[in-house]
């Protein structure tokens, strides 16, 4: 009987070692196997460094393969070089209307004055502060804007600008009118999904940093790494990961087994695509379908009345759970987020 309570954890013990590199929100330091398309996202930024118009790109491939990793690398990388150039990030399933677009530009430059304008006021005072230096504006899943006339608006207000449009479908692009392509003249980045090496590379790494040591058996690791390529998806790869040493610790194991990796995958394949949330998620989710039709802002109020935390944690749950397609911010008649 000894034996058998040697290999289980004490109260205090735990497996995990870094939990948050298992959560797909989490950047990295590197962003492997995507040089090449890191390096053309910058060259696009480049001209801007000489005072130039920098040149547009639409970044497409399916969910789940590093777009959005990357570009908010490099957003990262270039806020390190440079206090030149305004780094705006829109995610267009919070901030689909032109006018929630142009408050979230506001806040991000700094500029508080938005009490009783209209969006037109707003974009000119955008573009009087932008065009003392020069921009980057990346729309993630651009085509979940509602009034593509913003994207007009910017070009022709913003004189050095590098727009970067992302999105998992590249016929999302056919929606731009004439008059806006034109604009733009867009280059094309395509993210294919990764290969089965390099999917197993990427587990394995964000594995090292999450777990104690050699608590993840070989077998279980394969079968999860096997499950993701067959998804094309590494954030569902990472949240297996998780899933399966939550699975270990809730049985007292100190080892990740074949069997909590199996029990994992099919458990996920139940909860409706992997949408299997952590507490502040569920809690955000139970939030939206009690509450429909609501702003953002109201269920913010109530949100925080119930957890007592900042509205930026809001913004980060309810950006998680948006990626994830688990919540349509579109239901909800919100004019701020």
């Amino acid at each position: 009987m000894g034996n058998l309570f040697d290999n289980m954890l004490k109260g205090d013990e735990s497996i995990f070692l870094n939990p948050e590199h298992l959560d797909y929100s989490y950047q990295p330091k590197l962003v492997p196997f995507r040089e090449n398309q890191q390096f053309y996202i910058a060259s696009c930024i480049k001209p801007l460094f000489d005072k130039r118009d920098g040149k547009s790109l639409l970044v497409h491939g399916i969910q789940g393969i590093g777009k959005t990793l990357c570009c908010k690398h490099i957003l990262k990388e270039l806020q390190e070089e440079t206090d030149d150039v305004f780094i705006i990030y829109i995610n267009s399933w919070i901030d689909e209307t032109a006018y929630k677009i142009t408050l979230d530009i506001c806040n991000q430059i700094g500029y508080k004055w938005v009490a009783d304008k209209n969006t037109k006021d707003l974009i000119d005072e955008i573009a009087s502060i932008i065009n003392k230096k020069s921009a980057v504006i990346v729309f993630d899943e651009f085509d979940k804007i509602q009034d593509y006339g913003i994207l007009y608006s910017l070009l022709e207000k913003i004189y050095k600008k590098t727009i970067i449009l992302i999105t998992n479908d590249a016929g999302s692009i056919r929606k731009l009118e004439p008059r806006i392509m034109s604009r733009l003249n867009l280059d094309r980045l395509e993210f294919k999904p990764y290969d089965f090496n390099e999917t197993k590379e990427i587990l394995k790494t964000r594995k090292n940093y999450a777990f104690v040591r050699d608590v993840f058996d070989e077998d279980a690791f394969e079968a999860i790494t096997i499950k993701t390529f067959e998804l094309k998806d590494i954030r569902k790869g990472l949240f297996l990961l998780k899933e399966a040493g939550n699975i270990a610790e809730e049985e007292s194991f100190r080892r990740v087994t074949l069997k909590h990796a199996e029990y994992a995958i099919k458990k996920a394949g139940e909860f409706n695509d992997l949408k299997i949330f952590k507490s502040d998620e569920s809690n955000v989710l139970e939030l939206f379908n009690r509450n429909p039709g609501k702003s953002l802002k109201e269920m913010y109020e109530i949100y925080r009345a119930d957890n007592n935390k900042s509205y930026k944690t809001f913004q980060r749950v309810v950006h998680r759970l948006s990626e994830a397609k688990s919540i349509d911010l579109r239901k909800n008649n919100s004019k701020t987020i």
